[in-house]
């Protein structure tokens, strides 16, 4: 891409960053206690330092939101000055972090933790920041804060709480009256309210910045604390900067098709930044989501926009700086408050609940709130440790009686001594004398279990009953009984073949279906139930619609290596999309279905070799009688040119994705960037899969990964 073109996106783009980073700095600076001009050279030195070195190009920084809680404690702590030496000191430990090759290693923190960290964060920065809305200053700490909070409340109230509601209410809801990304909503609320300001003739209180920028930059000194004491302060600066950098840098790689992001590299860029904003009297540096996503939204190319909206800020506070002074403080403490209160995402707290990890995400987020940051994470860290333990030795344990005295008893999961207990528990209680058939799905398996097992078996048995003990992973209790347990946590992957197969195996001839339902429920139901509980409990959200042919060799949960609520399927003879001129009610019903509905965000038309329909257009349908012919005259492909049956194939997938666009809904939800259309082609002979390129009528390699 030239210079010229990239600029033609990148400069709008930076303009727009450049807007929201001037009163969410100030703000940031305002929260930590810290002289504003340090939140203004922090975003200087994070657009132009990080922009210029950082490894992740369209993702912006500058202070943030996620340090305020740690640099308002280290300030009062040391003083701002040191806290200044602090942050610089902090910068070189990223840079080592960087330099050893260690940016992969952050993102091992669990999620739960470290969303939690965010969210008790933001409710602290929230529960200070709306006495300053209130008109009234804040406390040291969350806990004090929340007890004034009614008092703060019950009082008087002036120009301030006006000031501070009005910036609230244009920041919820500028985003669903004003659709363009020029006119950001915190500037707008910002504007708003000190125009109200002006009006009024309020007496709030305003930004004071002073009257000679560079003169009054407050340089770094060295803290007045012992060692261990200035250790702990580096790296707990050091460590949170880097792993909210470094999450936000993936989570921008989502939003956008360009190059990947260098973690590595950008850890030593945030480094650079903090040295240089420490030394500078600034506050530190992360890489920030909330201007990082509106730089990739208002379109920009390359790391010119984040270089860019540094400069804006710089040549912004040295020529209008009295612009700035005029801003109520009210409106700042309010965009904080807005600001914390959405770190605590309802999104990311359904996930966690979906997922189990919910404990985790409210330890960290109240031990954050109640203690303080480094006590909330270890708090955090030990609630994700149990919870893993606990899964690792969790099983699930099924007794079920049948009839004449049989039982079945099904243990999934992982079976460890610490289990044990519940396991015998549940053995004992089958009476004496029946048949009792013992399933088990086993990822694992120690010898405590094994021997429980098996000396409740020797038992039953020598009391008159039967018992027979049949594994879905063939191994575990096996291994054990022969003297061979202990290989290690990995189990053979389950059997995958049709009912003829597993059958002839099995020595079993019965009727097919119904074999195989009792297969299902006895050995793969206990192994996906509970995936497929909170599917039905939470509806289905699949990625792909997925139109492929209804021929039987063809399987696409197993060719795509996906399961149950991954694809919406679409089958029918020769996957053909009638245009929609023509359009057969059922095919067009799951197309709008499932880009309306369900919101897939891509199409997938998937044909296959072997193809009969295909076999049979290239013969000629044009005098099939019947509903067969009628529907393959649909599929509209020119087979003209093509060479052999590969190509006519392919030729066919790519017409059917031309008939896709003729949908209406396809269109527009294409147009709109949120859909998109491939064509893919399998080989049944090779068991390989190959994209199809629609415009050159070709198929292509996948390739396989070593």
């Amino acid at each position: 891409m030239s210079v010229l073109k990239a600029l033609r996106h990148d400069v709008p783009a930076s303009i727009v960053v450049f807007l929201i980073a001037i009163p969410l700095s100030l703000g940031i600076a305002a929260a930590s206690g810290a002289p504003l001009m340090a939140g203004l050279i922090a975003a200087v030195v994070g657009g132009v330092v990080v922009g210029l070195l950082g490894g992740a190009p369209l993702q912006v920084s500058g202070p943030a939101a996620g340090l305020t809680v740690i640099v308002a404690g280290t300030i009062a702590q040391y003083g701002f000055a040191a806290t200044a030496a602090i942050v610089a000191l902090a910068g070189g430990v990223q840079i080592l972090l960087g330099l050893a090759r260690l940016g992969r290693a952050a993102l091992a923190l669990s999620p739960a933790v470290v969303h939690g960290m965010l969210a008790g964060i933001g409710l602290v920065i929230a529960l200070s920041q709306v006495h300053v809305l209130l008109g009234g200053d804040a406390q040291s700490d969350a806990g004090q804060n929340l007890r004034d909070l009614p008092a703060q409340i019950a009082g008087s109230h002036g120009h301030s709480t006006l000031l501070g509601l009005l910036t609230i209410g244009v920041l919820l809801l500028w985003p669903r009256l004003v659709k363009t990304s020029l006119l950001p909503a915190a500037l707008a609320a910002v504007v708003i309210a000190t125009g109200a300001a002006a009006v009024m003739g309020s007496d709030a209180k305003r930004v004071d910045l002073p009257d000679s920028p560079l003169a009054e930059i407050m340089l770094p000194r060295w803290p007045d604390a012992g060692p261990g004491q200035i250790a702990v302060a580096v790296l707990t600066i050091a460590l949170v900067a880097s792993i909210e950098s470094l999450l936000s840098a993936v989570a921008v790689d989502r939003m956008h098709d360009g190059p990947r992001a260098d973690l590595n590299r950008e850890l030593v860029a945030q480094g650079a930044a903090n040295t240089t904003s420490g030394l500078l009297g600034g506050l530190p540096v992360t890489g920030v989501i909330v201007r990082s996503s509106t730089n990739v939204a208002a379109g920009a190319r390359t790391r010119n926009s984040a270089i860019l909206h540094g400069l804006w800020i710089a040549l912004f506070v040295l020529l209008c700086a009295p612009l700035l002074e005029t801003i109520p403080m009210a409106a700042l403490a309010a965009v904080l408050v807005v600001v914390g209160l959405r770190l605590i995402s309802l999104a990311q707290i359904r996930t966690y609940a979906r997922h189990r990890e919910l404990p985790t995400y409210v330890v960290t987020a109240v031990g954050v709130v109640a203690t303080d940051l480094l006590t909330g994470v270890a708090l955090g860290l030990a609630a994700a440790v149990l919870m893993m333990l606990w899964r690792l030795v969790r099983c699930e344990i099924r007794v079920v009686p049948g009839g004449a005295g049989e039982w079945t008893v099904t243990i999934s999961g992982t079976l460890a001594f610490v289990g044990s207990g519940r396991v015998a528990r549940a053995l004992a209680g089958i009476p004496e004398g029946g048949t009792v058939a013992v399933h088990l799905h086993l990822d694992y398996l120690d010898h405590g279990a094994f021997q429980v097992i098996q000396d409740w078996q020797e038992a039953y048995e020598k009391s008159g009953g039967t018992v027979t003990v049949r594994e879905t992973h063939d191994g575990w209790f096996q291994r054990a009984t022969n003297g061979r347990l202990g290989a290690g946590k990995t189990a053979p992957p389950r059997r995958f073949g049709s009912w003829s197969q597993w059958q002839d195996r099995d020595r079993q001839r019965r009727d097919a279906m119904e074999a195989g339902i009792r297969e299902f429920e006895r050995s793969v139901a206990p192994l996906v139930r509970p995936h497929l509980a909170g599917l039905a409990r939470d509806g289905q959200q699949p990625e792909q619609l997925f139109i492929t042919c209804a021929d039987s060799r063809l399987v696409p949960n197993l060719i795509t290596t996906s399961g149950p609520g991954d694809l919406f399927c679409l089958r029918n003879v020769g996957n053909i999309v009638p245009p929609y001129s023509s359009a057969d009610d059922s095919v067009g019903a799951g197309i709008e279905f499932a880009v309306n509905v369900l919101k897939v965000s891509t199409i997938t038309v998937c044909g296959h070799s072997g193809c009969g329909a295909v076999q049979a257009l290239m013969k000629g349908v044009t005098t099939m009688d019947g509903a067969l012919g009628s529907w393959l005259r649909r599929s509209g492909t020119d087979f003209a040119g093509c060479d052999g049956e590969e190509h006519c194939v392919t030729a066919n997938v790519a017409q059917q994705l031309i008939n896709l666009r003729t949908y209406p809904v396809v269109r527009e939800a294409e147009a709109a960037g949120r859909l998109t259309l491939t064509g893919l082609y399998f080989d049944l002979a090779e068991a390989r899969m190959y994209t199809v390129d629609p415009a050159r009528r070709v198929r292509e390699p996948i390739p396989v990964e070593a």
